[in-house]
């Protein structure tokens, strides 16, 4: 049963009118109630990401049929339209915020984002939230970590966390790479600041075999057709963790870089907002 599918879904907003930079990426509320409806009726069982982590690391296994929902970058319209919808059906989630992004007082000037506006949590709403779902880091102002400097991406991975952490007054474990973007160093550097788990994108299911640090997931969109969910709901329609980085990957990675260190701007990403 190790190398069973385990879909773990990446949302990121929830929105009937989203700003126009994240539209691809934004599921309707009726389409992404649909999608929770599909996953319970079809079977399977909602676990927390921490019961998938445990398991990885060798706590006992996930039930046969099992998901987990995630979601990026903290829209404000997690705490509006997703969390009425996942305490309705008494389904947990794991949302992961980037910390430069959100509004509201709360101790020091942060580091700005690098997300483009859009209405996003305020402190007081992540606070609220984390009674209901585990909230996880996004780093601080969501740049591409693998194309920093080894200092700036400490900075941007450890600083997250100590903000998360003095927001809440506990311990925060789950971190997200931005753009689902890491490296064996990025990785590396996860690990020393004390992350127990980091997801990233691949577009592949993930398993009891899977890598604590680089959790495989399905991003959801809104042009993800409802059988090719419903076909992700069965364990079908992609590989299945571990498997290797493809080689485009690596090529791509070193593409970014190379712009990085000439300090010119970034093409268009093919995830904006993971």
């Amino acid at each position: 049963m190790t190398h069973q599918p385990v879909p773990v879904f990446l949302y990121h907003s929830v929105s009937a009118d989203p700003p126009s930079w994240i539209a691809p990426f934004t599921v309707r509320p009726r389409v992404f109630a649909e999608q929770l409806d599909l996953l319970t009726d079809n079977g399977l069982e909602i676990v927390p990401l921490r019961r998938l982590v445990a398991a990885l690391r060798g706590g006992p296994p996930l039930p046969p049929r099992s998901a987990v929902l995630t979601f990026d970058d903290g829209f404000a319209d997690f705490h509006s339209t997703v969390a009425p919808l996942l305490a309705a059906r008494g389904l947990p989630a794991t949302l992961y915020v980037t910390t430069g992004a959100l509004g509201g007082p709360s101790g020091p000037p942060e580091r700005g984002s690098l997300l483009p506006p859009a209405p996003m949590l305020t402190w007081r709403q992540v606070r609220d939230l984390d009674l209901l779902v585990e909230i996880g880091g996004h780093t601080r102002s969501h740049p591409q970590l693998d194309t920093l400097s080894r200092q700036d991406a400490r900075e941007e991975v450890e600083g997250c966390k100590a903000r998360l952490e003095d927001a809440l007054g506990h311990r925060v474990d789950a971190f997200a790479y931005p753009h689902g973007y890491s490296s064996r160093s990025v990785r590396r550097l996860v690990d020393e600041a004390g992350w127990t788990s980091a997801t990233a994108v691949r577009y592949g299911f993930s398993s009891g075999a899977d890598e604590p640090l680089r959790i495989a997931r399905l991003m959801v969109r809104a042009d993800t057709a409802r059988d090719r969910f419903l076909a992700w709901a069965h364990g079908a329609g992609g590989p299945v963790a571990p498997f290797p980085e493809r080689t485009r990957t690596k090529a791509w990675r070193g593409y970014r870089r190379l712009l990085a260190g000439i300090d010119h701007p970034y093409p268009s990403l093919p995830t904006p907002a993971g």
